[in-house]
């Protein structure tokens, strides 16, 4: 059940990733926030419920060998202010009390001013549990008094076998089961309507299907970003108001 990233998915990764950056630059003109473009989705974030969609209608992108994940998500916390939660962004050693248990460590690991070098393990769980030590850069800019957006891209992501256990190790990244090979987010947060809106689009790469493990590898490489993705916004709004969002 092994994988092994190829070249030729690796440069249809960076392909997409080129393209999603020229798209996800924001020069002033248009709609910052995601949910601005329509205007039911704005409609249920402030109603309370956390959203998330596939960027493409499919939900995946297939590659050779390989398969792109383009989710976008976004939440509404009343009341919170966008320095509290830029504050709660930024406090990443703090992440795997937030975000467990699909965080079970964190732990920032440099900062340059707003520049910062993150640890994260991940554990994602669906008939399968996959363990992931991953490190990121991220950058924050201000965009405007009540805007900022944050970018933050994977640097090495190695997937940990018997995790937990006294023969724990690490596989080689890129010569694993192929569930995580690479994953980017983009953060949005705007504060206005009486409290802040929090978006992630986030794009991972992961291997493809193998004929007859479909029942096996479709829940953990198909179900878990949207999954994830819903999850984050709920527990950093959480985080924030002391109660998750609806679904």
């Amino acid at each position: 059940m092994k994988a092994e990233l190829k070249p030729a998915t690796l440069a249809a990764f960076d392909a997409y990733m080129r393209s999603a950056e020229a798209r996800l630059r924001y020069d002033g003109q248009g709609s910052f926030l995601w949910v601005d473009a329509v205007p039911e989705r704005r409609r249920l974030a402030l109603e309370g419920k956390a959203l998330a969609e596939p960027w493409t209608a499919k939900g995946e992108i297939a590659v050779p060998d390989g398969l792109i994940h383009d989710w976008v998500g976004a939440v509404f916390i009343p009341g919170a202010t966008l320095e509290k939660t830029i504050l709660l962004a930024e406090n990443y050693d703090n992440n795997k009390n937030i975000y467990k248990p699909e965080v079970a460590d964190s732990k920032l690991l440099s900062r340059n001013g707003d520049d910062f070098q993150v640890f994260l393990r991940l554990v994602k769980k669906k008939i399968l549990t996959v363990t992931l030590d991953t490190t990121y850069d991220v950058r924050y800019v201000r965009v405007a008094p009540n805007r900022w957006r944050a970018d933050a891209y994977a640097t090495r992501i190695a997937e940990v076998a018997n995790a937990g256990e006294r023969n724990e190790r690490e596989m080689p990244p890129g010569k694993d089961h192929g569930f995580m090979w690479r994953l980017n987010s983009f953060w949005r947060y705007e504060e206005r309507d009486g409290g802040v809106f929090v978006e992630c689009e986030a794009i991972s790469l992961t291997r493809d299907v193998p004929a007859g493990l479909g029942w096996l590898i479709n829940p953990i490489i198909r179900d878990v970003p949207k999954d994830s993705l819903v999850s984050l916004l709920n527990a950093t709004r959480q985080a924030l108001v002391g109660r998750p969002a609806g679904r």
